[in-house]
C-alpha cells in the first residue's frame, strides 16, 4: 500500500495530463461529427499544421528555459540502485577489516530501528568515508545497502555546482526528497555522495559574492542532514572524499551530520596477496605465478591499481598471442603503468654502458646497504625521459622513516654517480635527478626533522619565516645538510670501490641482457659474496636481508 501509495505521489502530474488528453480526444471526435462535411474535411485538414506549429513552439519554449533559466540540460542523476541488484556482500569487499567493523554497525542499526528507538538512540545520520582514491569506499557504501536490503541513491559531488545560484540548492532538495520516498515505502534509503569535498568545502564569505552558489548549496546539504523537515524516515548519507577532512566545513562534520567517520587505508601484505588471488581468478594465469611476491612488489598500490595491473598483463599476454598471463606479463604491465612503454633510442654503445654501471651502483649499494628496501628490477632500457631505472620497494609497509633508512635512500641516489666517477673519472647528466633527490632529504633532515649531526640543531625551522632566522643559523643548517651528503658520498665511494668486481659483473651482467628481475640479480651476487671479502661487503653495517617469497 505504501508503494502504491508513493507511485500516486511521484507520477499524479502525468496521469491527471494522461487524463485531461483523452478527455480532449474524445470531445473533439464528439464535436467533429456534428459539423457538416465541408467544415470537418476543412478542419482534418489543418489539425496536422496546427499540431506541427504548436510542437514547434513547444521545442522553443523548452530549449529557451532550460538553456537560459535553468542553467542547461544537464540535470542531476539521481542513481536510485534496487539493493537486490548491487550485490556487493562485506564477504567481497577485500580488506577493509577494521571498516567493516563500523559498517557493519550501521546495518545492523537500520536492520533493527525499533530497539535503538527503543532506549531513546537515533541512527547515525551521516557516515563520512576518507582515504586515497581506489581502496573502496563506494564498493563498502554498496555493500551496507545490499546487506541492509534498503535502496542506494547515488550523486557526485560536482552534479550540484551550476553557474546560476540556487540550481545546486534546488537538487539537494529534491535528491533528499526522493530519498524520502523511498524510506517511507523501504523503510530506509541510503543516499551516497561520491567526491562530497566538491560542495562540502569551507564555506567563503565576501561581499563580493564569491562562492555563493557553493554556499547555497552546502547550506540546503545542510539543512537537509540536520532534519529541519520533520519526518519518521531513515535517510542515511554516507559521503566519501579522497581530500583531508580538514577541507570540509565544521558544520558538516558536527554531530547529527557526518557524525561518523571511516577511514580507509591502502591494503597491507595480506590484502594485497588476496587482492591478487581475487582478481587472477577472472583472468587465465600461470599457476607458477608467486603472489606473495606480487604482493611485496605493490607496496601503497591501491585495490582499483592492482586490478588494473591485471588487466593490463591480460592486454600483453594477449599481443604476445599467449593463451594465459605469466609472471613476466604483470612485471610489464608494472613498469608500463609507472614508467611508460618501452622504446628504443639510437644511443652509442659508450653511453649505454655509462648507463649500465650508473645502474648497476644503485643496486649494488641498494642491496647490500639499505635497511629497508628490496630491489626488484634493473633496466637500461629507455623508459619516458630515463636511460635506465632500480625499481625497489619496502620489505613491508612502513608509516615512519628512522635516520638509518633516509641515509640509506641517500646512498643508492649518490650511488649512481659514485660508480660513473670511479669507472670513467667524469659524469654524466644522468645524475641530476639523484642529486636532487638526495637533496630534498638532506635538507628536510635538517631544516625540519632535527637529524642533524650537530644535536643542538632541533627543531622545525621551515616553519620559521626566513626574515627570522639569521644568517649564521641559515650557514649552519645549509653546512650540516652539505656534511650529510658528503658523508654519504664518502661510504658510498669506499664500499664500491672496495667491491669494485660485484658492479662490474653486474653492469656486464646488465650489458648482455639490458633487464635484470630479482631472481638474477640475486644470483649475481650471491656469487660474487662468495668470491669476495664478507667484512668488506658488510662493513657499513647491513642489515639482515629478508629474501621475497620464492
Amino acid at each position: 500500500m505504501r508503494k502504491l501509495k508513493v507511485f500516486f505521489s511521484n507520477h499524479w502530474l502525468k496521469l491527471v495530463i494522461i487524463f485531461v488528453c483523452l478527455a480532449l480526444i474524445i470531445l473533439t471526435i464528439i464535436g467533429l461529427s456534428t459539423l457538416e462535411s465541408f467544415y470537418r474535411n476543412m478542419t482534418l485538414a489543418t489539425i496536422p499544421l496546427q499540431l506541427l506549429l504548436t510542437g514547434l513552439n513547444a521545442v522553443i519554449f523548452v530549449y529557451l528555459y532550460m538553456t537560459v533559466f535553468r542553467g542547461g540540460f544537464s540535470s542531476m542523476k539521481k542513481n536510485r540502485i534496487r539493493p537486490e541488484d548491487i550485490k556487493v556482500r562485506f564477504k567481497d569487499v577485500i580488506g577493509l577489516e577494521s571498516a567493516k567493523k563500523e559498517a557493519m554497525e550501521v546495518v545492523q542499526l537500520l536492520k533493527d530501528r525499533s530497539r535503538i528507538k527503543k532506549i531513546g538512540g537515533r541512527i547515525i545520520k551521516g557516515l563520512l568515508f576518507i582515504g586515497p582514491p581506489g581502496c573502496g569506499k563506494t564498493l563498502l557504501a554498496k555493500a551496507i545497502a545490499t546487506e541492509a536490503g534498503i535502496p542506494f541513491v547515488s550523486a557526485s559531488g560536482s552534479e550540484f555546482v551550476e553557474i546560476f545560484v540556487g540550481v545546486g540548492a534546488s537538487r539537494v532538495r529534491k535528491l533528499f526528497s526522493r530519498a524520502r520516498q523511498l524510506a517511507y515505502a523501504h523503510g530506509a534509503c541510503i543516499i551516497f555522495i561520491d567526491e562530497v569535498e566538491v560542495i562540502g568545502r569551507g564555506r567563503t564569505f565576501s561581499f563580493m559574492g564569491g562562492g555563493e552558489e557553493t554556499n547555497s548549496t552546502q547550506n540546503q546539504l545542510l539543512v537537509e542532514m540536520d532534519g529541519l523537515e520533520s519526518s519518521r524516515e531513515n535517510v542515511v548519507v554516507i559521503g566519501a572524499t579522497n581530500a583531508s577532512e580538514d577541507v570540509l566545513d565544521k558544520a558538516l562534520l558536527r554531530p547529527g551530520r557526518f557524525d561518523r567517520k571511516i577511514y580507509i587505508a591502502r591494503p597491507n601484505l595480506k590484502e594485497r596477496n588476496d587482492l591478487f588471488e581475487f582478481y587472477l581468478k577472472k583472468v587465465k594465469h600461470s599457476a607458477e605465478i608467486d603472489l606473495g611476491r606480487l604482493a611485496k612488489k605493490t607496496v601503497s598500490k591501491s585495490p582499483a591499481d592492482i586490478a588494473n595491473i591485471l588487466q593490463e598483463a591480460a592486454l600483453i599476454a594477449t599481443r604476445k598471442t599467449r593463451d594465459m598471463v605469466e609472471y613476466n606479463d604483470i612485471s610489464e604491465a608494472m613498469d608500463r603503468i609507472e614508467l611508460g612503454m618501452v622504446f628504443r633510442l639510437d644511443i652509442t654503445p659508450q653511453e649505454k654502458e655509462q648507463t649500465a654501471y650508473h645502474e648497476a651502483g644503485h643496486t649494488a649499494v641498494l642491496y647490500f646497504l639499505h635497511p629497508s628496501d628490496d630491489v626488484f628490477k634493473a633496466s637500461i632500457i629507455p623508459r619516458k625521459a630515463s636511460l635506465g631505472m632500480v625499481s625497489h620497494h619496502p620489505r613491508e609497509e612502513l608509516h615512519t622513516a628512522n635516520r638509518e633508512k633516509l641515509l640509506a635512500d641517500i646512498k643508492v641516489m649518490l650511488a649512481g654517480y659514485a660508480a660513473e666517477k670511479i669507472k670513467y673519472n667524469t659524469t654524466s647528466t644522468g645524475v641530476v635527478s639523484d642529486f636532487q633527490g638526495a637533496t630534498h632529504i638532506a635538507h628536510a633532515m635538517v631544516w625540519q626533522m632535527g637529524m642533524a649531526g650537530n644535536s643542538m640543531l632541533i627543531g622545525d625551522f621551515s616553519r620559521i619565516p626566513q626574515n627570522e632566522i639569521s644568517n649564521e643559523l641559515k650557514e649552519k643548517l645549509n653546512q650540516e645538510s652539505i656534511a650529510i651528503i658528503n658523508n654519504c658520498l664518502v661510504n658510498v665511494n669506499d664500499f664500491l670501490k672496495a667491491n669494485w668486481q660485484v658492479v662490474e659483473a653486474f653492469a656486464q651482467e646488465l650489458l648482455k641482457k639490458e633487464e635484470l628481475d630479482y631472481d638474477e640479480i640475486d644470483a649475481i651476487f650471491k656469487s660474487c659474496k662468495q668470491g669476495a671479502n664478507p667484512a668488506q661487503l658488510e662493513a657499513p653495517a647491513m642489515a639482515p636481508r629478508s629474501m621475497p617469497p620464492q
